[in-house]
């Protein structure tokens, strides 16, 4: 089965679910329904969730089934948070700089970058 589309393929907005349908009977409702956090994640905060429950949250488990550093793990765990809106904000931010030195050495994606220089003051 494929995913549901939640932005607009031309101009990127939220779109909205409308209308549902039985595929047994046939019955229809329309209306405005909301989509589930978990369907508004792309394939690669889905593939990471995944994977890091079926590690039952070891972290470093997670390291090793994506061959990724360490401190790359956890930035993808702080956008995914982020991606569901369970981060939380009281925790100390990275620094524009911190961020930067990150990316450089590799232990980011430039995705999560952006991620966290849009979290800096």
């Amino acid at each position: 089965m494929r995913k549901i589309v939640s932005k607009c393929p031309v101009c990127e907005s939220p779109l909205e679910i409308v209308e549902l349908k039985c595929s047994s009977c046939g019955t229809t409702i329309h209306g405005n329904f909301t989509f589930d956090r978990f369907m508004l994640l792309d394939e690669e905060n889905m593939s990471f969730l995944t994977e890091f429950l079926r590690s039952r949250g070891n972290i470093k488990e997670v390291q090793t089934r994506f061959d990724i550093s360490y401190p790359t793990a956890k930035a993808k765990l702080e956008t995914l948070l982020r991606n569901l809106g369970l981060h939380e904000d009281n925790k100390q931010k990275l620094s524009k700089s911190e961020i930067l030195e990150k990316l450089e050495k590799g232990e980011i994606t430039t995705e999560e970058a952006i991620n966290l220089l849009g979290g800096t003051e």
